[in-house]
């Protein structure tokens, strides 16, 4: 249960003054649906008010706070026209202007012949001034109403600023006392202060200074919240190595047959990698392995060669995709292996129904089929393994960790082998994939050759057209991708749509086209017909990214090339390179560009190494983008900024394992403490998996 000192948090942000259902929703799309997630939106700006000069030594367009004497109110003579209030310093004239005007509201805020102090930006309006709605009018026995400095929040269309301004301040007032969770002698070497008088002066800046994420109380909130994450996943971790293994070990002969069926020697991070898995599998705990490797580094083999480690001791082995595409593409690349070594092996979707499915589910349940390749078809509940053994999950990212357990749980003492293509950098490694054991595969299979990355700017579009010509003529396969932006779906299938139309002109029938609103049969009719060689070019979005395999394909157009974040770049551009015959890759840019874009592209040119792609990416963009963490599975940080709180990662992480080692189950002081952390950063789930004393 949620400690009841955090009960007004977690309550909705309707119940705070001045938010009503329309403004609520606008919040929740801000910032979320509870009182607590205002607390975690910063500040990103300020309003300095302190500045109160005369009119005489005002400068234009300033945030001025002026003490002025009302003169006179001059109703427009229609209702199209702004109204005026004229008033005066010692130095000059200004008017007040405002549009929709209520002139009785009005009269009661400026009556005339009375001194009032306005705030707001100063304007030259010909050779008068005026301020166009001020921010602030009170009675001079009132100033203290007026914030010297004022918070600027990131806001959303139609939530006006005063209206966050004052549930911000409404959340902050529900902050409670809560008991220090970090060690006393690690806070006071740090010289961070108390948890809720951080994130008051994290809300109450009083300078620009105090709003760099590195200030005493930013660094306290963004580690709370690094500390609750690696946590959580030393939590995890431990409740999975509680879990009794079992010694899974080959002898070797079916992994030497698939070998000699290959066309080339593994290299050595394929060998170290497989030495890795094959130790861990034939220990007696479970295993729980992350193989990273760039795209086309050779990971489908790695597993395969797992796989038929489980299956030389007896057992079974499954392979999971996330799309039907990857999971046909691994079982083409599996099957004729598997069939070299003598093994059974079946492909599961959710296309096989009737009596190919009882089938496929007959030779699994019986143990006559001992390798499985599919997609979340394969944990269902009717699917039934004889033994199942290892579990490996392709690109994890798209699968949450519950269905990672989900597919192991239909073993007994299943180990599990999570695979990805995105190469991720060490500080996220860290924050989402902490519960397991990293292998990494850092080199190419032999015979790939380089892929010769251009740069171009779009107004040469006519002379890139007849360069695709020219390689169509050579027998090349060529990728054209159009960018996809989630907030204009059918503006950019518009846009796909008019490329492939423009493409039709100049090569006629042989151009393809796919994008996320087709249906899946038909975008895998696309994708075979280009495959096969039925179609010369394939235009799509986004779409192709991740899991098609065309070793013939070996130019790739990728149009606004700027609009792309870096490792979406580079997965793009591991599509092509695939064979031994030599790739191009031409990236189409809109100018002028700014820093981070001609970045962008200048590393792409410079580096083919997924890795280095991807800090960099980190570094330009910020770990909330660099994945698309919406859809990634990533934890998104409200406020560590993992490009700068890198150190924090890593002190957090050892904090947590210290953590553990001395109160595994959380019930000393402390770890009473850090149930209330974990449940303020919403990782209920798993302080319900530590026992309670």
């Amino acid at each position: 249960m949620r400690p009841e000192i955090l009960y007004p948090l977690f309550a909705p942000v309707t119940t705070l003054p001045g938010v009503g259902p329309r403004f609520g929703k606008l919040i929740e799309r801000l910032a979320g649906p509870e009182v607590v997630s205002l607390c975690w939106h910063l500040p990103s700006g300020l309003i300095d008010r302190r500045f109160a000069p005369t009119l005489a030594e005002a400068p234009a367009g300033a945030i001025v706070t002026l003490t002025l004497r009302v003169d006179a109110h001059l109703a427009p003579a229609s209702r199209r026209h702004p109204y005026k209030v004229r008033c005066h310093d010692k130095t000059g004239f200004i008017h007040l202007v405002f549009f929709h005007a209520r002139p009785e509201y009005l009269g009661r805020m400026l009556p005339e012949g009375e001194v009032r102090v306005v705030s707001g930006k100063l304007e030259r309006f010909g050779a008068e001034w005026q301020m166009t709605h001020p921010d602030y009018i009170v009675a001079p026995a009132d100033g203290e109403k007026l914030r010297a400095i004022e918070p600027v929040y990131p806001m959303t269309a139609g939530l006006p600023s005063k209206a966050l301004q004052k549930a911000v301040e409404g959340a902050l007032d529900r902050i409670p006392d809560l008991p220090e969770w970090l060690e006393p002698s690690y806070l006071k070497r740090q010289g961070w202060p108390a948890w809720r008088q951080a994130l008051l002066a994290a809300h109450r800046p009083q300078g620009e200074a105090d709003l760099s994420p590195e200030t005493p109380a930013r660094q306290r909130l963004a580690f709370d919240e690094l500390l609750a994450n690696q946590l959580a996943l030393a939590l995890v971790r431990a409740q999975q190595r509680k879990l009794p293994g079992r010694p899974v070990s080959g002898d070797g002969r079916l992994q030497e047959k698939a070998l000699a069926a290959l066309p080339f020697a593994l290299t050595g991070s394929q060998r170290l990698a497989l030495a890795e898995i094959a130790g861990d599998m034939a220990s007696g705990s479970r295993m729980l392995r992350l193989l990273q490797g760039d795209v086309g580094s050779g990971k489908t083999i790695v597993a395969l060669l797992a796989m038929l480690i489980a299956v030389e001791s007896g057992a079974q082995a499954a392979l999971l995709a996330p799309t039907e595409i990857l999971a046909r593409q691994h079982f083409n690349t599996i099957a004729p292996l598997a069939e070299a070594a003598g093994v059974g092996i079946a492909l599961l979707t959710g296309r096989d129904k009737g009596k190919a499915r009882t089938r496929i589910l007959a030779g699994l349940a019986s143990g006559e089929t001992a390798l499985a390749v599919g997609t979340h078809a394969l944990f269902q509940e009717d699917v039934d393994f004889r033994d199942l053994a290892l579990a490996v999950i392709d690109e994890q990212h798209r699968f949450g960790v519950h269905q990672r357990l989900s597919l192991a749980g239909k073993g007994r003492a299943a180990d599990v082998l999570v695979m990805t293509a995105t190469p991720i950098p060490r500080t996220l490694m860290l924050t989402s994939y902490g519960d397991l054991d990293v292998s990494r595969l850092t080199e190419k299979p032999a015979g790939r050759k380089p892929i010769d990355t251009r740069t171009l700017p779009l107004d040469r579009l006519d002379d890139v057209v007849d360069a695709v010509d020219r390689a169509v003529r050579q027998g090349a396969r060529v990728y054209w991708v159009c960018p996809l932006v989630e907030e204009s779906e059918s503006i950019d299938i518009a846009a796909v749509a008019e490329r492939h139309a423009h493409l039709v002109g100049r090569f006629g029938a042989r151009v393809g086209l796919v994008h996320g609103r087709l249906k899946g049969p038909e975008k895998d009719a696309v994708m075979a017909a280009f495959a096969e060689g039925r179609l010369d070019i394939l235009v799509a979005t986004t779409v192709i990214e991740v899991g098609v395999d065309v070793p013939a394909a070996t130019v790739m157009v990728i149009e606004h090339a700027e609009r792309f974040g870096l490792s979406q770049l580079h997965q793009l551009r591991g599509r092509i390179g695939r064979g031994g015959e030599r790739s191009t890759c031409l990236l189409l840019y809109q100018g002028p560009l700014g820093a981070a874009a001609k970045a962008r592209l200048k590393i792409m040119r410079e580096t083919e190494d997924g890795f280095r792609i991807a800090e960099e990416d980190l570094k330009l963009r910020g770990a909330g983008e660099l994945l698309g963490t919406r859809q990634s599975g990533l934890p998104v940080f409200k406020m560590a900024d993992l490009a700068i709180h890198g150190e924090l990662l890593a002190a957090a992480r050892d904090d947590a394992r210290l953590i553990l080692d001395r109160d595994p189950t959380l019930t000393g002081a402390r770890g009473q403490a850090l149930r209330t952390l974990l449940y303020l950063f919403e990782r209920d789930a798993v302080v319900k998996t530590v026992r309670s004393g």
